[in-house]
Parts: structure tokens; C-alpha cells; sequence
């Protein structure tokens, strides 16, 4: 690998960390970087699982503070989707990528269009509650904990999209700030790879290097991604998570 390349991947490890943080959709920009540098693709992927770890990571620390007020739905969400990427991890090792590549396209649109009609969607659910029921939904549903499970599955076979659909689920199931579900989307991708990654390391094909690039640049993208998602408007942020799953979705097709 040439000292540009190396460079490359960086670079692209620093920019999939912010994307981690904000908009969720970090193997994007990161898998495609691998890819051209001649790594096989289910070692691109795997490599690319493990190396973005750092990106959540420090996306999560950057957002603790908003992940302390949510204690009970954290740990709840940490466990759904470490749970799930065991199913992913496995799915990615046994299964011809051709399986999921003809769907995973038309379900980040779907995602992309729940996450944009989420307020609406909220309100018109909020309508049909019992008018005595005027607490907020702080807590995951079982509905919630299953799609929530999904995704995670999904997080550790691929995990292009990941995020906005982990977004969908939390806006979804959950009355609580935009910024606050962003929070709990970037520690469950955490907790996704983290399980993922650890499979990986003992039974996948890894390119160490492209490893340990990747997650050079994506610790400082990461924490750097949580601040810029904490001032993000939420109508800004809900704007540029579907454009980014739109972008994702087309490339893929």
C-alpha cells in the first residue's frame, strides 16, 4: 500500500466517523475507498466493520451526556442490536452477498421515508392513544426492541444505511429529541460492530492495515461528528439523514 493510499483511507475513516455521528451512513464513503484499493469485497467489509469501531466510540462519548438521561433505553438498545449483529456477522460469513443486494437498496428508501415523514407520523400515532394516555414514550416497545433487532442484524451483515434505519425505528418508538435519538443510534452501531468486529477477528479474512487506517481517522471523526450533531437544527438534521440515505440507496442500486 502506497503512502497515498494509506492517506486515502484516513481520510476516509475521518469522514465516515462524522457520518457516524450525524447522519449514520459511514460504510458510504469508507467501503467504496476499500474497494477501489483492490480489497476483496467480504474482506472489505469486515475490515470496514472493525475499522469504524473507533467512529462509534467516540461519537459516543462525545454524546454521554445524552446518553446518561437515557439510561434505561441505552442499555435495552445496546443488547437488542449486539444481539442482532451476531445474526448479521454470521449471515455475511455463509450467505453470497448477491442475497440481500437486490432489497437492501429499496429498504434504505423506505427508512429515508420514514425518517422524513416521522413528525407526522408521530402526531397521527399520538392522535389514536387514549386521551389519558399523555406520557411520553421513553421506553422501547416490544415492537421497537424487534425492529431495533433487525437492524442490527443488518448492522452486522453490511451496515451501508445502518444508521438512518436505526434512526427510523428510534423516531418511531420513542417521544424524545431528534438529538437524543442520534445518541442512541451511534452506541448501537457501536455496540453492533463491536460484536460484529469480534466475530470477525476470529473466523473473516481481515486487511490489518486498512484496519488500523480506517480507525486512526475514524475515532477523531467520530467524536468530532457527536458536536456537530448536538447543534444541528433537528429539521436540518432530519433533511440531510434522508438525503444521505437517498445518496446511499442510489449508489447501491
Amino acid at each position: 500500500m502506497t503512502g497515498w493510499e494509506q492517506v486515502a483511507l484516513v481520510a476516509a475513516g475521518l469522514g465516515a466517523g462524522l457520518l457516524t455521528s450525524t447522519v449514520g451512513v459511514a460504510s458510504l464513503l469508507s467501503f467504496p475507498v476499500l474497494i477501489a484499493l483492490g480489497i476483496p469485497p467480504v474482506v472489505a467489509n469486515a475490515s470496514n466493520t472493525l475499522g469504524l469501531i473507533p467512529a462509534s466510540l467516540g461519537g459516543s462519548l462525545g454524546y454521554r451526556r445524552e446518553l446518561r438521561g437515557q439510561p434505561g433505553v441505552t442499555w435495552v438498545l445496546v443488547l437488542t442490536a449486539a444481539i442482532g449483529s451476531v445474526g448479521g456477522a454470521v449471515l455475511l460469513l455463509a450467505l453470497p452477498s448477491s442475497v440481500f443486494e437486490s432489497i437492501v437498496p429499496w429498504l434504505i428508501l423506505f427508512t429515508c421515508l420514514l425518517v422524513g415523514a416521522q413528525p407526522w407520523i408521530s402526531r397521527w400515532l399520538r392522535s389514536r392513544r387514549h386521551p389519558d394516555d399523555t406520557h411520553p414514550r421513553t421506553t422501547l416497545s416490544p415492537a421497537t426492541t424487534i425492529f431495533a433487532g433487525l437492524t442490527g442484524v443488518y448492522g452486522g451483515y453490511f451496515g451501508a444505511g445502518a444508521g438512518v434505519m436505526m434512526m427510523a425505528v428510534l423516531s418511531l418508538g420513542l417521544d424524545l429529541d431528534l438529538r437524543i435519538v442520534n445518541a442512541l443510534k451511534t452506541l448501537a452501531l457501536l455496540a453492533a460492530n463491536v460484536v460484529a468486529g469480534l466475530i470477525f477477528v476470529f473466523v473473516a479474512d481481515l486487511d490489518y492495515t486498512a484496519v488500523g487506517l480506517l480507525a486512526a481517522g475514524s475515532v477523531i471523526g467520530g467524536y468530532t461528528g457527536s458536536h456537530l450533531g448536538r447543534i444541528l437544527p433537528p429539521t436540518l438534521l432530519r433533511i440531510l439523514v434522508v438525503l444521505a440515505g437517498l445518496v446511499a440507496a442510489i449508489t447501491m442500486f
